[in-house]
């Protein structure tokens, strides 16, 4: 019997994927047309520092509104559907970016954009994960991450070289483009199976795995993680988040999703902009973005291709340890321009390389693995909500860094803030080694049982414990 195909399955993964591309072009918006707001009146009325900070963050608070109601959606009509119908109110969000005559349009246009984005983060990592073998799960997982990055570096690029009017436009086709392509992609045969429809599953499975591969026993083994026996007792969904391994799975997704925002990610590209123009080499403002936004691309790229291999432990470890150094670093830096700006005329390569090191590290490990884990920790009775929670957290503690980082920077100075986040880096590598389970190559039964704290028993005992 034929091997599975790993095409159609990254061909399915890339389109749902592409969701991300489209909320990663929304929040790389920000940074190039700030200028044009507040400076140069582009939309024909004033915005204020203060009215651009809450265009700016919005967008995150809209995220973080919607991602645990997303979560029972996404189990109610499915995970293609949700998407889908994410992209007519996607469409609402851009037409008052486009035509916004006050900055109350403004306001709501960011808001909805950010509640479209934070509905694409919970099922396109959901839908990513469940349509992937156990091998390319990893890989197809990073997508999400990847683009993110993406569209965040579309974003700097028409935000850099175009007027507003042409920016707002190339960011409105986006879900179209989205549309187009996964209007023809399979539903999840998890949640097929969830539904009890096993024969719409084959075929979801055989469009994602060839049409000549044998899916009957990878159906079986979804059927049965998924259709509980209609003898036993049915747990509510309250019962079964309160579930020991299903509050540990949370607590472990939870913490790594703020880590995530708390380890500076927002702090370092706040300041990359203003660093690179003063130390590096007469380099505009709009080259220095694209170039960051690049090495998160191409870095990102690369954790796709070796996480299935590394593992999703090592890449976090190996990614605190150098967001402990550059934070540090950065510190250092500022605290001695503070006290002689003289002292760090010959240093202009230490906050840049700084910098880069640090989107490099962040990007191959605490930029996809927390989206990945999110995904891979929980039964299925109980994913899409958990891992909404998750997403939540994401969400609120991006929300919090980007209004509390200037406020921070200003009530005790740029080097304490830095080494706020060095410190928070070196919780979140202590964290990695002890708290945070490998899940590479493990089925989902293995992971519970990884998380229970046992090592893995034979497969029989392994399905029969699952059941408790």
């Amino acid at each position: 019997m034929a091997k599975a195909k790993v095409l159609p399955q990254y061909i399915a993964g890339l389109s749902a994927a592409f969701g991300a591309f489209c909320m990663g072009a929304s929040m790389g918006w920000s940074s190039p047309v700030e200028q044009m707001l507040t400076k140069e009146n582009a939309y024909g009325f004033p915005i204020s520092e203060d009215d651009f900070g809450w265009i700016s963050s919005l967008l995150t608070l809209g995220a973080t509104c919607v991602c645990i109601p997303a979560g029972f959606v996404i189990d109610w009509i499915g995970r293609k559907p949700t998407m889908l119908a994410l992209i007519p109110p996607y469409m609402v969000g851009w037409l008052l970016m486009i035509f916004a005559s006050n900055v109350t349009m403004l306001f709501f246009g960011r808001f909805i954009l950010g509640v479209c984005g934070g509905a694409f983060c919970v099922t396109a990592s959901m839908y990513s994960t469940e349509i992937s073998t156990i091998a390319t799960r990893g890989t197809l997982g990073s997508f999400f991450q990847l683009n993110t990055v993406s569209g965040l570096l579309y974003g700097y690029i028409v935000g850099g070289y175009c007027p507003l009017l042409t920016i707002n436009i190339l960011c409105a086709i986006l879900p179209i483009i989205f549309v187009v392509v996964h209007i023809f992609m399979p539903e999840s045969p998890v949640y097929l199976a969830m539904k009890n429809r096993p024969e719409d599953a084959t075929k979801s499975l055989k469009w994602l795995r060839g049409a000549n591969c044998d899916v009957s026993d990878e159906l079986k083994e979804i059927m049965e993680e998924t259709v509980k026996d209609d003898n036993e007792p049915k747990e509510s969904l309250w019962v079964a988040l309160r579930r020991p391994l299903t509050l540990k799975g949370i607590s472990i997704a939870v913490i790594l999703q703020a880590l995530q925002q708390w380890t500076g990610i927002n702090a370092i590209m706040f300041y990359s902009t203003s660093i690179f123009e003063d130390v590096g080499a007469g380099l505009s403002g709009t080259t220095c973005t694209i170039l960051i936004g690049a090495t998160q691309v191409i870095m990102t790229l690369i954790a796709t291709m070796i996480i299935d291999k590394a593992g999703r432990r090592i890449l976090l470890l190996i990614s605190s340890v150098f967001m402990v150094i550059t934070t540090c670093l950065m510190g250092v830096y500022f605290i001695m321009k503070d006290n002689d700006e003289s002292s760090v005329e010959s240093l202009g390569w230490l906050p840049i390389t700084s910098i880069l090191v640090f989107i490099v590290f962040f990007s191959i490990g605490f930029g996809p693995v927390p989206w990945i884990l999110m995904a891979e920790l929980f039964t299925e009775d109980v994913k899409s909500v958990a891992g909404s929670i998750a997403g939540t957290s994401n969400w609120f503690s991006a929300f919090l860094v980007t209004k509390l980082f200037p406020l921070l920077k200003s009530a005790i100075g740029s080097a304490p803030t830095f080494w706020i986040f060095t410190v928070i880096a070196v919780i979140a590598f202590f964290y990695c080694l002890f708290f945070v389970p490998e899940t590479k190559g493990k089925t989902l039964i293995e992971i519970q049982h990884i998380l229970a704290g046992g090592k893995l028993p034979p497969k029989n005992e392994t399905e029969e414990d699952n059941k408790h």
